[in-house]
């Protein structure tokens, strides 16, 4: 287990009396507190976007209370500009334009296996899917709302979901940030800018699969894989926990060239909430409600993942159903726990640990390699 720590306060400021937890696969715990840089929270990401160009699926999640510092953890401070690429490493942006950056840069380490990078973004509302890039000029203000399937090849979908094909990390957070434009928001007691919708950022990345003869080279050189202490340690237990060398897909009849097919989904939750404390009525409150059943559902989730059991309910909630494949699937899972140490707050601390703890018992078999979806033909995940 892991804790990757920076809490911001309402106004986006440096925090001095929050803190921000992260939990990964690994059976191990790294703490960050306030104090901590961004780019010293972000080393504990950089193995896991090598383990994206190598061909695995990657989730990173951010999960906390309101106002606890979950979007300044994956954004950074709020700015209608943009962040300014390239980074500077001491500046607060947070984990999504450092990984953008950071996986455009590995790319072009070896630009040889012909990456191609499409982005998709989405928020769950009330229970239901928005499309935040679908271009629709009736819904102008708002995203499109879309329904989650499970696909040919076993994946969870969204149904007619727009995707762009993006070459650089300046074009990807552009993306974001229209996104953000459209994300739901209101105000509250605890934070005068809480979204009010879980945003799932997904980067689809197809590259040319090397072959055994290659591996070693080509493969091992598409990046300096550690760039921080932080980065060599993680890359070691993940070693050490025996994760399967995933295998290269066929290539097909016609010759053309074998083909890896990963994802990176970045969640920024929305924030759970007592509603005494937040002070909200009318249809926040009802916002609220529909946010605190779907973060119950996903601790339920993990935790019949935790005790093994022969259902999992990821059904219950729009949000666990999409995030299906990363939760119990074969991705390489991080959460970041964001929590506050004020006595008002220990409620919510005190169920965001709980949260945490669930997530760390949950044993997830070796992450795998997926093929893109057009070689996966004919499997097909019961319902």
């Amino acid at each position: 287990m892991k804790t990757s720590g920076q809490l911001p306060h309402e106004k986006q400021a440096r925090p001095g009396s929050e803190a921000v937890l992260a939990f990964p696969d690994e059976t191990d715990l790294r703490v960050y507190g306030p104090a901590e840089s961004q780019s010293a929270v972000f080393g504990d990401v950089c193995p896991l976007l090598t383990s994206l160009l190598d061909g695995y699926n990657v989730c990173v999640m951010a999960y906390g209370q309101t106002g606890s510092g979950k979007s300044y953890t994956m954004l950074g401070p709020h700015s209608d500009d943009g962040p300014v690429l390239p980074l500077d490493p001491q500046s607060d942006l947070g984990i999504i334009p450092r990984a953008a950056e950071e996986l455009f840069r590995l790319i072009s380490e070896n630009p040889s296996r012909s990456p191609k990078v499409e982005v998709s973004i989405v928020e769950v509302y009330n229970n239901d899917i928005f499309d935040l890039l679908a271009k629709d000029t009736v819904a102008a203000v708002s995203g499109v709302k879309r329904e989650v399937m499970t696909a040919k090849d076993g994946r969870t979908e969204v149904a007619l979901l727009a995707s762009e094909a993006v070459g650089s990390a300046s074009k990807l957070m552009e993306l974001v940030r229209g996104g953000l434009q459209l994300r739901a928001k209101h105000p509250t007691l605890v934070h005068a800018d809480s979204s009010r919708s879980h945003l799932i950022i997904t980067v689809t990345l197809t590259t040319a699969a090397c072959s055994d003869s290659t591996a070693d080279q080509a493969c091992s050189a598409t990046l300096p894989r550690e760039q921080t202490e932080a980065g060599r340690a993680g890359r070691s237990r993940r070693t050490s926990q025996g994760a399967s060398a995933p295998q290269p897909v066929p290539g097909d009849p016609a010759g053309r060239a074998e083909q890896v097919q990963a994802r990176l989904q970045l969640v920024d939750l929305a924030g759970s909430e007592c509603i005494g404390v937040s002070g909200v009525t009318g249809s926040a409150l009802r916002e609220t409600a529909c946010i605190n059943r779907s973060l119950a559902a996903l601790a339920d989730v993990l935790g019949a993942l935790s005790e093994h059991r022969s259902h999992i309910p990821y059904r219950n909630s729009r949000l666990t159903h999409l995030l299906q494949d990363c939760l119990g699937g074969d991705a390489k899972l991080l959460v970041i726990l964001c929590i506050s140490p004020s006595q008002r707050h220990l409620a919510q601390t005190l169920q965001g640990l709980g949260f945490g703890i669930r997530a760390r018992q949950v044993q997830r078999g070796p992450a795998r390699k997926r093929p893109p979806s057009s070689q996966m033909e004919g499997k097909r995940r019961p319902d």
